[in-house]
C-alpha cells in the first residue's frame, strides 16, 4: 500500500517543493547522485517519492500512475484536455509563479489589444499571402484563448527554444509565452497586449482522479492531506 507523490526532479521547483512539504512536517529528499531519480519520504508512512520532470507530471497523473503531483497549472491545462475530469487541484503552493501572455513587437504602435491584433492579422494575410505566425509552446491554451477572443487569421508555430527570439529571427510575428518579470520580453523589444494575459500559473499540488486506490491507500491519502492542512 503506497501513495505515489510526483515532484519535479531538479532545480528551484524541486527545492521549493521540498521546503513546502518540510514546513508541514514531511521531509522529502533526493537519494543517490544527481543523475539518479530516487528519493525518500520521512514524517509519514506509506508515501513514495517519484522524481519526474515537471512536464511529465500531468501525463502521469492523468494515466493514474501517480496519486499526487506538483507541477505548474500551465502544464496541466496545456497537456490535459478537459483537465478537471482527470485531476483535481488540491492546493496552490505559492511559488513558481508566471503569466502566460501574448506579446507583439513594441514597434507595432497601433496594436495594443486583441481586437487590434485581429485587424492586423487580417491585413497581414492579404499583404503576405499567409497567416500571421505566433510562436509558442502552448498550442492548446493559445488556440482556446484566441478562439474565445474572436481572433482567427493566425497560425501557431512551435517553439521549444527561446520563444522571444523567434521574431528577431523572422520565424514569427508574435509570441505567446510564460513570463515572470517581463524582462526578457522587453530585452527583445516586445510588449504584452493589454488584454493578452491568458493564465496566471504557479506550482500546484494536484490529485489524480484516475489513480486506483484501495482502502489502505485511501487512509494514507487522507492522513497525508490532513497533515498538509489542505482540503481534499
Amino acid at each position: 500500500m503506497t501513495i505515489k507523490l510526483g515532484v519535479p526532479s531538479k532545480g528551484r521547483l524541486m527545492e521549493k517543493t521540498f521546503d513546502w512539504f518540510g514546513a508541514r512536517g514531511i521531509s522529502l529528499a533526493r537519494t543517490g547522485s544527481d543523475r539518479e531519480y530516487a528519493g525518500k519520504v520521512d514524517g509519514i508512512e506509506g508515501v513514495e517519492l517519484v522524481l519526474l520532470s515537471a512536464g511529465e507530471i500531468p501525463r502521469e497523473l492523468a494515466a493514474g500512475r501517480i496519486h499526487l503531483g506538483v507541477t505548474g497549472t500551465d502544464l496541466v491545462r496545456e497537456k490535459l484536455g478537459m483537465w478537471e475530469q482527470q485531476v483535481k487541484e488540491l492546493a496552490p503552493l505559492g511559488f513558481g509563479g508566471a503569466d502566460l501572455i501574448l506579446a507583439v513587437p513594441a514597434c507595432w504602435v497601433d496594436v495594443e489589444t486583441l481586437d487590434d491584433l485581429d485587424a492586423v492579422a487580417s491585413a497581414f494575410r492579404k499583404t503576405h499571402g499567409f497567416r500571421l505566425r505566433i510562436a509558442t509552446k502552448y498550442h492548446r491554451l493559445v488556440r482556446e484563448f484566441l478562439r474565445d477572443a474572436g481572433v482567427a487569421d493566425y497560425q501557431l508555430v512551435d517553439s521549444q527554444g527561446a520563444t522571444e527570439g523567434t521574431i528577431k529571427n523572422l520565424t514569427a510575428e508574435a509570441v505567446a509565452d510564460i513570463t515572470s518579470t517581463g524582462e526578457t520580453l522587453r530585452a527583445n523589444h516586445l510588449k504584452i497586449l493589454s488584454d493578452g494575459l491568458m493564465l496566471k500559473s504557479q506550482a500546484t499540488l494536484f490529485k489524480s482522479r484516475r489513480a486506483p486506490v484501495d482502502d489502505g491507500e485511501k487512509a494514507i491519502l487522507t492522513r497525508l492531506i490532513e497533515q498538509l492542512g489542505i482540503e481534499s
